[in-house]
């Protein structure tokens, strides 16, 4: 329904009350700008909530979503927000370790 070309996460955590304004302004102040169709992701401190806000080039959504046992796997906060695959972006979102997909499975020293 809505065409996401790149994934960025923050570590930095969000507060969760935060609206699509306070959303978007987070995305400018750590991103530099919110692009069409680009997706961003924050946590807050537990890692157990996220918030997504994409930008589809008319408007933005902000959908939040909510793990009631365990938490996502989330980087440290200090650590560069990270540019997700596709494949991670899905993994992460339905809370499963993302790390590993993508690039990150690649072995390049023996």
């Amino acid at each position: 329904m809505i065409r996401i070309d790149a994934a960025w996460l923050a570590t930095a955590p969000l507060d969760m009350r935060a609206g699509t304004d306070t959303a978007l302004a987070r995305v400018v102040a750590v991103f530099g700008a919110a692009h069409p169709h680009h997706a961003y992701l924050f946590a807050n401190r537990r890692a157990n909530r996220i918030k997504i806000l994409v930008h589809d080039g008319i408007g933005i959504w902000l959908a939040a979503r909510r793990l009631h046992q365990g938490k996502f796997a989330w980087p440290a906060t200090g650590t560069a927000n990270l540019e997700l695959q596709r494949q991670q972006l899905d993994a992460l979102v339905l809370g499963l370790p993302w790390q590993r997909l993508g690039d990150g499975g690649v072995i390049t020293v023996i």
